[in-house]
């Protein structure tokens, strides 16, 4: 039988425990472990961790499950283990608990699934649910008293997590967002909408956990209580941490964060506890600070407010900048320059100067592409721009960058005249020069130019005003020689559905795939056709063989072997032959020099302008 827990409530404050993660790191764990995983491989030293928790005066204590989504132990190898870990985490808090005789109540903590979900991320929400299904499965097959959600930025997560507990249970659920210290989640969500979305949902509790001290997190507090939430929690940071000989280090004493844990009371608050940085100590603080000390809610009476009130930003989608507007009106011609490999980009800006003159429209400018180290595709564009009068097209990808340095990076872009952005996925770093390198990928290419849009837009994605709007044009990547086609046009679909202006392909050989791309997509947008001269039979033969999403024909691998010495030059009269036959079914052209050897291209270049 559920407990009630707002009966619970309404006897007094519970005082809940502080951070599992942080002082397990205080305990010599290293941050590079996974944390959950130690339900199986120490447990012991998290049972010791809920005993302390519980002496310092805890009546909740957590199961060691933040992490325990199939999505967040993915980044450890982890996912077969979701149900031992979460299972054996709800056991180890049941096993505290019995041996310190104490009546406390046991609460599945599930965090965030670590990514985002659709349509930035690309999490679907039928697997964010499937995900958190499980994982409340196990920690109700382990015995817990309700669920603990927590640590979640997104609304959209928050609602699918409820819905997954609701699907199979019906214990309480305390449902905590987290907050910045201007007042909204990481996704730009206030606690008004917090409030007005999930107040009508089966939630026994609202609350706010982690990212900020106790001083801003009361502001939180104080606003649910006046939107009329009458069962709340709070579980702030011990402040800011510092990072000195090692580790984090966070700043608020417990004597400091108890002073707080009193105004939390008096805001509304009926559960209290802590995030990172806090230790037994903080708990203990807190309470002998509340319990028994007569402190008295403060609740005000003023109304929820409607979540019609909430800020929408609409997608503002692309600007409209010189390149662009070229390729709307007359055939545009781009050439793909990579960064170098060391720290002398001299022989580039040389190229560009070469290319400019022989009447290309545009350079492209990639960002690391096979995951090979250059340097960075921003400081390369940067002096290329500042050397010659052409366009840019920065290739950015979501493989190096997590939300922040995706829009710090694009924003920055912006700033220094960049306007021009191809928004890709980028190369696996397992294809690379260090195939054990970390992929961020917190989105993919449709998520980034969902972002893009947002900063068009004026805010960033967090709603976050930037000031000014970015002026930045969309890019699309296609493949029309991947085999499953449905995905790769459902996918442009979405790309250009979210701000995308204009596509351009990878290298293709064949004017018959051109033709039925086009013919089954019926894109309405400029396309701009890959062309990637060859210059030799081996070329032809690692591209088409080695090299993931080119296919070169039978025919023209025939033609190359043939011209033996010629092979250069031929593969030259062959892309000028591709790019004729296309400018009926394209609006541009992009060319790819490889081996870094421009010639070819800034002829074709020529033989285009001529032509």
């Amino acid at each position: 039988m559920a407990i009630d827990l707002r009966e619970k409530l309404d006897a007094g404050v519970l005082i809940c425990d502080g951070a599992m993660g942080t002082y397990l790191n205080q305990k010599g764990i290293s941050y590079d472990r996974c944390f959950d995983e130690l339900n199986i491989s120490a447990p012991q030293v998290v049972g010791e961790v809920h005993r302390e928790y519980i002496e310092a005066g805890a009546e909740i204590i957590e199961t060691n499950t933040f992490g325990g989504n199939r999505f967040r132990l993915a980044a450890h190898g982890l996912e077969q283990k979701f149900r031992d870990i979460n299972l054996q985490g709800a056991k180890i808090a049941r096993e505290a608990r019995e041996v310190s005789g104490v009546d406390l109540l046991i609460a599945g903590s599930m965090g965030p699934l670590g990514k985002p979900l659709e349509p930035i991320g690309k999490i679907k929400l039928h697997d964010a649910q499937l995900a958190f299904t499980e994982q409340a499965e196990a920690l109700l097959e382990g015995g817990i008293d309700l669920f603990m959600i927590e640590t979640i930025s997104s609304l959209d997560e928050t609602e699918i997590a409820i819905a997954a507990i609701r699907q199979i249970c019906d214990l309480p659920i305390v449902a905590q967002m987290t907050f910045t210290a201007e007042g909204s989640t990481y996704l730009g969500h206030t606690p008004a909408e917090m409030v007005a979305r999930l107040l009508p949902l089966k939630v026994d509790v609202l609350g706010a956990n982690c990212s900020v001290g106790p001083q801003k997190m009361l502001e939180v507090i104080e606003q649910l209580s006046e939107l009329g939430v009458g069962y709340i929690s709070a579980q702030p940071n011990a402040g800011l941490p510092r990072y000195y000989g090692g580790r984090f280090i966070y700043l608020s004493s417990p004597d400091y964060f108890a002073e707080y844990a009193k105004s939390f009371v008096k805001a509304g608050a009926l559960i209290v506890g802590g995030c990172c940085g806090t230790t037994p100590a903080h708990i203990s603080a807190v309470a002998k600070a509340i319990k028994g000390t007569g402190i008295t809610r403060q609740l005000s009476s003023i109304k929820v407010k409607s979540s019609a009130e909430a800020m929408i930003v609409e997608p503002f989608g692309g600007a409209k900048t010189r390149l662009y507007e070229k390729l709307k009106n007359n055939f545009a011609i781009s050439v793909e320059i990579d960064p170098p490999k060391g720290t002398n980009p001299a022989k580039l800006i040389e190229a560009a100067i070469k290319i400019k003159e022989a009447g290309a429209d545009a350079v492209n400018v990639a960002d690391s592409p096979m995951a090979r180290v250059r340097m960075s595709c921003l400081a390369l564009a940067y002096l290329i721009s500042s050397s010659v009068d052409i366009d840019i097209v920065l290739h950015f990808t979501t493989r190096d960058r997590n939300l922040m340095g995706l829009q710090a990076d694009l924003i920055g872009a912006n700033a220094v005249g960049i306007h021009n952005i191809l928004a890709l996925t980028g190369d696996p770093p397992s294809i690379g020069d260090y195939p054990q390198a970390t992929a961020v990928y917190d989105v993919d290419s449709i998520g980034l130019v969902r972002i893009i849009s947002r900063l068009n837009s004026g805010m960033d994605l967090a709603g976050n005003s930037i000031g000014k709007p970015t002026a930045l044009s969309i890019g699309v990547g296609v493949n029309p020689t991947v085999p499953n086609q449905e995905l790769e046009l459902r996918r442009l679909r979405e790309k250009l559905d979210a701000g995308g202006q204009y596509i351009m392909t990878q290298p293709l050989y064949e004017l018959d795939l051109l033709k039925h791309f086009i013919d089954k997509f019926k894109p309405n947008v400029p396309i701009l056709l890959g062309v990637l001269p060859l210059v030799s039979f081996k070329h032809a033969q690692f591209l088409h063989n080695e090299v993931p999403g080119i296919s070169v024909p039978t025919r023209t691998c025939q033609m190359m072997e043939k011209a033996g010495e010629r092979s250069a030059q031929v593969g030259g009269e062959l892309a000028a032959e591709f790019i004729e036959q296309a400018k009926g079914y394209v609006t541009g052209v992009y060319l790819m020099p490889s081996f870094g050897r421009f010639e070819t291209c800034i002829e074709l270049v020529r033989y285009i302008r001529g032509n």
